[in-house]
């Protein structure tokens, strides 16, 4: 008799989901705090951490759900969706926040930039200010959509790597 094959697009969504709605609440936080232009290591260390507790569990969860079986590919499958899905859902979310929630989001960022910039001291005002121009070519809609959904598959599949092979145990078919 057939067994029901469980699928991991499933979970991919439905972890994806998850991911992004924290990411969501995490970034509206953020908003609260007037901090969501500034970014920094302490938001990406958070924001890294939730992604990999989501992706670790969410393959767990796959395993548990297919009788205890994962392979490697169907571990990566799951980690890179779930990360897929939230980063889609998050790249959503930054699209809203600098268009319609702050529309001056960017010329904040672009501003505190360059006053750490300044601060460090490490360049002069003309290598800032080129700096800058350089990075608002990159700030596009079009570039944050590329580069949002990049990242997440890459950091989806590193993130996924460790997890897809400790948990990985393939059925012996007689």
């Amino acid at each position: 008799m057939e067994k029901n094959k469980i699928k991991t697009g499933s979970f991919a969504l439905n972890y994806g989901a998850i991911l992004g709605a924290i990411s969501v609440v995490f970034g509206l936080m953020l908003f609260s705090a007037d901090q969501h232009y500034r970014g920094g290591m302490l938001v990406g260390l958070v924001s890294m951490s939730i992604t990999l507790i989501l992706i670790v569990f969410g393959i767990y969860q796959f395993k548990k759900a297919n009788n205890g079986f994962l392979t490697f590919g169907q571990g990566l499958k799951v980690g890179v969706g779930i990360s897929l899905i939230g980063g889609i859902i998050g790249i959503i979310f930054n699209l809203l926040m600098a268009n319609v929630i702050d529309p001056d989001m960017m010329d904040k960022a672009l501003e505190f930039q360059k006053s750490e910039l300044l601060a460090s001291k490490k360049m002069t005002l003309e290598q800032i200010e080129n700096q800058l121009e350089i990075g608002k070519k990159f700030s596009t809609p079009t570039m944050q959509v590329l580069f949002g959904l990049l990242f997440s598959i890459v950091l989806g599949f590193v993130f996924s790597l460790i997890p897809a092979l400790a948990l990985k145990k393939e059925e012996v078919l007689n």
